[in-house]
Parts: structure tokens; C-alpha cells; sequence
């Protein structure tokens, strides 16, 4: 199971904001997923970034792969 970090469109139309998930790679973007660990919200400024460290480490250290959105953001929590 190739498991990755990635977002999950959430809100109304032109009005988004993500979700991070933790998800296997095979269900669709807005799909099923395991385990939510924070959220991103960039119409507010600055954007708003909230993601638990600690599960993204654990999840990471499993094995999880992050997209690159993704790791850009963790950069400046970790």
C-alpha cells in the first residue's frame, strides 16, 4: 500500500481550503482516507497552517510519502 500526504479540497466554489490527509495512493483526491492531521487555509493572509508534527513524524517515519505542496508546508512545521 503506497501510502502519501497529500490535500483534500474542502469548502465552497472559489472559496477553497485543504485538508492534510494521510491516504493511499489509489482512492481519489476528495476519497477515502486514514487519517486527517491538519489543515491549510490560503485565502486568509497569511495563510493559515495548522498540521499535528507529531503524527506527520510518525506517518513519515511509516513510510508515507508527502507531494510536494505538501512538503513545503511541513518545512516550516517540522
Amino acid at each position: 500500500m503506497a501510502v502519501k500526504i497529500r490535500l483534500r479540497r474542502m469548502g465552497a466554489k472559489k472559496a477553497p481550503f485543504y485538508r492534510v490527509v494521510v491516504a493511499d495512493s489509489r482512492y481519489p483526491m476528495d476519497g477515502r482516507f486514514i487519517e486527517e492531521i491538519g489543515y491549510y487555509d490560503p485565502s486568509k493572509n497569511p495563510a493559515d497552517v495548522k498540521i499535528d508534527a507529531e503524527k506527520a513524524k510518525k506517518w513519515i517515519a511509516n513510510g508515507a510519502q508527502p507531494t510536494d505542496t505538501v512538503k513545503s508546508l511541513l518545512k516550516n512545521v517540522l
